[in-house]
């Protein structure tokens, strides 16, 4: 099954160091069939670690073709990457390039970088990474079926 990957956005008052607090919105990827489904599968995962009330404002498709996670302790920020595929048109004999979004977890750019090209290393087209950006995003939340 094809995963689809949805961007909630989640309101909260959070307490600072200082013992203030603060209105704050934190991105999460959650892994849904659906709009609905990512909200309540976001409310099932966060509300156990709310103390206070907190809102979803904004539920977006995201476009990741890919999330490769990573269990280093260190890996604790997502990279999104862009990939662009090499491709030779069957009829003109061009070069095409195709775009495709991955997400990375890791700990820092140049282990992002190292850690697609290691998951890419089966893949049977030529590729370019295009770009990396660090993202906002606070975690991933994987489809996990119930097990009974």
């Amino acid at each position: 099954m094809m995963n689809k990957w949805f961007e909630c956005k989640i309101k909260y008052e959070k307490t600072m160091e200082n013992g203030l607090t603060k209105k704050v919105s934190e991105p999460y990827l959650v892994d849904a069939l659906s709009c609905t489904e990512a909200e309540q599968r976001i409310i099932e995962e966060i509300r156990p670690f709310m103390s206070g009330e907190f809102e979803i404002t904004d539920i977006k498709r995201a476009n990741y073709n890919e999330v490769f996670f990573c269990d280093a302790e260190s890996a604790d920020r997502w990279f999104k990457c862009k990939l662009s595929f090499i491709t030779i048109d069957e009829k003109s004999g061009a070069e095409k390039k195709t775009n495709s979004y991955a997400l990375v977890q890791a700990g820092e750019l140049r282990e992002a970088i190292k850690y697609l090209d290691e998951q890419m290393k089966g893949s049977m087209m030529d590729y370019v990474i295009a770009a990396v950006t660090e993202t906002m995003l606070m975690d991933v939340l994987p489809y996990k079926p119930n097990v009974d």
